[in-house]
């Protein structure tokens, strides 16, 4: 049958990108040195020294994954293949046909997944991501758009497995959020994120306009990795401003009971951030210093300081950077990339969380070399 010769093709097809995935995992290397590994964590009173059994506790279930991942894509290959030859002795194979069909379009999702992983190889892109959320101009409308944003990416976590914890959270005036922060937590979430720093545009008729005029709106998402206690920097505690008040927004039962809340000021730049989630006063100072650390980070290496006291001041474009994606509800329904052109007019998948496309887009023109990590910002 010329379809199924067609499927068989099109499987085929996949084959070698299977192979350049197994290479460029090293799977064969990755299984031998996970057995180095749990050899090491094997002796005795390795786990009494956290600094020490963290980072190798890290390192297998990364290598896990890996193979685990692709172990999974030979497995629905060969499964396929099976699939084919069950449906070329079948005289009514129709029905297995269609769900061949479907079965080659998630291989082909999943090997264009792993792919993508394989590029994250900047210095942090395996971190967990920090993604801070400012309203822009325009009072409740802007800070409607904040929160709208903010439920965006929290849903985008949820729906990978990442585990997603609100840090920060600032009530606008009559509705959404002045600001807020989130801390998404699993492997390569900084490295899927880091595109989407940058100030994201929205067109629609007003919900708060009685007489239900378009208005645009603006809001700037910031995306930071979070540092481990590997990554070496050093701030002088003299210029760091340490501001307790009590804290306000959801976080459980403690909130609002005492003074827990921290704002951290680094006075030489004037960056600010703040923590008000956690349950006590040390936690909230603790992650605090984590986005100044990475905020500070990610400048130094930007503008190519050698230290982070030659940061002299922040330039206007860090707090704002430069419009990256635009969101039309009306007078038509269009998402688009303004870097790398990739659009859907799916608006509600998106604001749903639907951000693959998007990451995707962008992590490839990386990969090409059509775009640079700094071109958000020019």
């Amino acid at each position: 049958m010329v379809f199924l010769e067609n499927l068989k093709s099109e499987l085929e097809s996949y084959r070698p990108k299977i192979k350049e995935l197994h290479d460029v995992y090293d799977i064969e290397n990755s299984r031998e040195r996970i057995l180095e590994l749990q050899e090491k964590a094997a002796e005795p009173g390795f786990w009494d020294d956290p600094e020490k059994s963290q980072p190798v506790l890290k390192e297998t279930r990364t290598l896990e994954g890996h193979i685990e991942k692709y172990e999974k894509i030979t497995s629905s290959f060969d499964d396929i293949e099976v699939m084919i030859e069950m449906a070329a002795e079948e005289e009514d194979s129709e029905e297995i046909i269609a769900e061949i069909e479907e079965e080659i379009k998630a291989l082909g999702e999943k090997i264009d997944e792993l792919t993508l992983a394989s590029l994250l190889t900047g210095q942090y892109d395996k971190s967990n991501a920090i993604l801070n959320f400012h309203a822009g101009s325009g009072g409740t409308e802007a800070q409607d758009w904040a929160e709208m944003l903010f439920r965006m990416y929290t849903r985008w976590g949820e729906a990978h497995g990442f585990k997603v914890q609100t840090l920060d959270y600032l009530e606008g005036g009559d509705a959404g959020i002045s600001s807020a922060s989130i801390i998404i937590e699993g492997e390569n979430a900084y490295g899927y994120l880091k595109g989407e720093s940058g100030v994201h545009r929205l067109v629609r008729v007003s919900p708060f306009d009685a007489q239900g005029r378009r208005h645009t709106s603006f809001a700037a998402v910031d995306v930071m990795p979070e540092m481990d206690d590997s990554i070496d920097v050093e701030i002088n505690d003299a210029d760091i401003e340490m501001q307790v008040f009590r804290s306000s927004g959801a976080g459980g039962q403690h909130i609002n009971k005492t003074s827990s809340a921290v704002r951290l000021i680094h006075k030489p730049t004037g960056i600010v951030t703040s923590c008000q989630t956690q349950r006590s006063q040390f936690q909230n100072r603790d992650y605090a210093m984590k986005m100044l650390i990475a905020e500070l980070v990610k400048i130094k290496e930007r503008e190519h300081l050698d230290t982070i006291n030659d940061i002299k001041g922040v330039q206007k474009e860090i707090a704002w950077g430069s419009q990256i994606r635009s969101y039309v509800f009306m007078p038509y329904q269009l998402v688009k990339d303004t870097r790398t052109g990739y659009e859907t007019s799916n608006i509600n998948a998106v604001m749903d969380g639907d951000l693959d496309g998007f990451i995707n887009a962008y992590l490839k023109s990386l990969s090409l070399g059509t775009l640079n990590e700094d071109e958000r910002r020019e």
